[in-house]
């Protein structure tokens, strides 16, 4: 077969390296001037790495990335390590990274850590997702964790995760969480648009064409059945037998208007979250402790954004040229003022707030900063979502889509798009 897949992330070159296993002919069109998606990068003259636009790290239960970073061979290039994760309580920071930080934690007595726990351990232990999913985080959390663990950890973290939906989204999302995260957490050597590079040159090397700076306008059905991909150079240039579509639900909707009504209202129907990172290249560390990587900010607290992450305090420094690299992010709609603000007044804003990191920091540590937006960034799963989910295969013969909301029961990340990509690819070559 002749198969178009719009978007070169994770989940359409997965599916390409799969269709060129089996024999196929592959072209990816990608409106970006790289592969990776979401998860693509960028590197100033003097960093020997990439660094990437929102922040990522892979998990050491992160079986499909493995497997395929294995069979393009740079499995060696994965590394694991273990940096800490801390909470914002009461004015400080504690961590939160291990079984024996919940012990020590201090926003929970310790009689209240005992449900915490017991629900933690059942969450690992059952795989029942679908009965979660009748049910509200907020409501089984506040009910089974106990009010003090649902308001020091959870609440917050729903919260700043989803805003407005906060108690609508269901419990199915939080079990995920738990049931499939590691302590420990992975990168790529050399950032992950080398591995997306690796990937990318894979599947050219064995016959894929990869078009990039190309947005798809349209994609079109003729009558006999044949798929043509129109895109600003090259309109309906080729006829395809299959077209996988990797975008967002609503790009979706917007270019294969054909698709019947039903289901483009089910796309547009879905609703998700946008993010807003700022990036900053400090000339020394922010985080008084080398060992802390990770800061959750409960939004109560007047943090101006959900996270913190100091990416240096996982990989080392002169990775960067010696930059201190620190991201400051949140999840948002769309219509949130942050999203008309201008880079320098998202990035005077957050570093306003460094200071509560580290009372020493003062803007002439800043060397550099960048600012990154993406409108389709986190999916928000509501109660018995999985009923609500767009068919990967739709209602028109040849046409698949497969999107981030699609990696559901589980959070979006790159294993669970690659696995999506791995699977939609079998279910299109039958």
């Amino acid at each position: 077969m002749n198969i178009a897949i719009v978007g070169a992330g994770a989940t359409g070159l997965a599916a390409a390296h799969d269709f060129l296993n089996a024999g196929h002919q592959v072209t990816i069109f990608e409106a970006s001037d790289r592969p990776g998606g979401l998860a693509a990068g960028f590197k100033e003259p003097h960093w020997r790495w990439t660094l990437e636009k929102f922040y990522h790290h892979w998990f050491a239960t992160d079986t499909d990335l493995l497997k395929l970073s294995e069979e393009i061979g740079v499995r060696d290039r994965v590394i694991f390590r273990s940096p800490k994760t801390v909470s914002y309580y009461n004015g400080n920071f504690y961590p939160v990274f291990s079984p024996k930080d919940a012990l020590t934690f201090p926003g929970v007595s310790l009689p209240a850590k005992v449900p915490w726990g017991l629900s933690a351990i059942f969450l690992k232990l059952t795989s029942n997702w679908r009965n979660l999913e009748k049910i509200t985080a907020h409501s089984w959390a506040s009910r089974w964790m106990g009010k003090p663990a649902y308001n020091a950890l959870v609440q917050p973290m729903l919260e700043g995760k989803f805003g407005e939906y906060a108690k609508d989204v269901n419990m199915a999302w939080l079990w995920a969480r738990v049931k499939s995260r590691s302590f420990n957490l992975g990168t790529f050597v050399g950032g992950f648009q080398a591995f997306f590079n690796a990937l990318a040159e894979s599947v050219i090397e064995r016959g894929a064409r990869i078009w990039y700076n190309t947005p798809v306008e349209h994609i079109e059905q003729d009558l006999a059945h044949t798929w043509h991909v129109k895109t600003p150079n090259s309109p309906f240039a080729d006829q395809f037998d299959r077209v996988l579509v990797t975008t967002s639900p609503k790009i979706m909707s917007r270019l294969v208007p054909q698709l019947p009504n039903d289901y483009l209202r089910s796309l547009n129907n879905m609703k998700s979250l946008g993010a807003i990172v700022a990036v900053f290249a400090l000339n020394q560390p922010l985080s008084p402790n080398p060992d802390y990587y990770w800061y959750n900010m409960p939004k109560n607290a007047g943090f101006p954004f959900l996270c913190l992450c100091e990416h240096t305090n996982f990989v080392d420094p002169q990775n960067f040229g010696g930059d201190r690299i620190v991201y400051c992010g949140d999840y948002l709609p769309v219509s949130h003022p942050y999203f008309s603000m201008s880079d320098h007044e998202i990035a005077s804003l957050y570093l306003g707030s460094l200071n509560r990191i580290n009372p020493a920091f003062e803007p002439a540590w800043l060397r550099k900063f960048w600012v990154f937006r993406e409108a389709y960034a986190q999916p928000v799963p509501m109660l018995n979502h999985s009923q609500q989910i767009p068919a990967t295969r739709t209602p028109l013969t040849g046409l698949w889509f497969a999107s981030m909301s699609h990696v559901y029961p589980w959070d979006r990340g790159t294993n669970y798009a690659i696995q999506l990509g791995r699977w939609v690819s079998q279910s299109m070559m039958g």
